[in-house]
């Protein structure tokens, strides 16, 4: 059935409501789908894990959401059919709004590690922070099924960690490294 087989009559008969009860809310079944994608979205914020280690909370996360993949799948049966044709919107402005005003439970994890010394602040920027988010939900729709756990460990133990914790080399100093590197063998030439 998925996002082309609803209707608003059909939500209707199994709220045991009618369709102009609906359409006072809203205005079309997009505006449904986002509003129902954004609840339930706000309430798996409200499941933050807290094993008391970045890389623990981060793989539990992970973890989190690599099982909720039939949830993700509906989300995106619904965003790569109509609603981008009709409405015009790229994913990201979709996934703004189902995400407006929702705690980001990645960056509650990021602060809990930055207050216990974990992470170094400086080393962070928002893609670095959503960076393992971003592979793993990848990997969900490329795939269309859970993340295998050793993808997630690669993905915290040899991807995120070494970004973020608090000793190393900086990831700007990595890129300034690589600047000074690209310009003197441009001089080189």
């Amino acid at each position: 059935m998925g996002y082309p087989g609803l209707t608003l009559d059909g939500v209707a008969a199994r709220a045991e409501t009618s369709r102009p009860v609906l359409a006072r809310r809203w205005s079309n079944r997009a505006e449904l789908v986002v509003a129902a994608i954004h609840h339930h979205t706000a309430q798996a914020a409200l499941d933050l894990p807290d094993t008391g280690t970045l890389r623990g909370d981060v793989l539990a996360l992970l973890r989190q959401m690599s099982a909720g993949v039939d949830d993700m799948a509906a989300v995106l049966s619904f965003m790569f059919t109509d609603y981008f044709e009709a409405s015009g919107l790229p994913p990201s402005e979709l996934r703004g709004r189902v995400i407006a005003g929702i705690p980001s439970r990645m960056t509650a994890i990021i602060g809990r590690a930055v207050e216990r010394g974990e992470i170094d602040p400086d080393r962070l920027s928002p893609r670095i922070v959503s960076l393992p988010l971003d592979l793993a939900r990848h990997d969900v729709m490329m795939n269309r099924t859970p993340v295998p756990d050793d993808t997630l460990i690669e993905i915290v133990d040899r991807i995120f960690l070494p970004l973020v914790l608090a000793t190393g080399p900086r990831p700007k100093d990595i890129r300034d490294r690589g600047e000074r590197k690209q310009r003197s063998t441009r001089h080189e030439r």
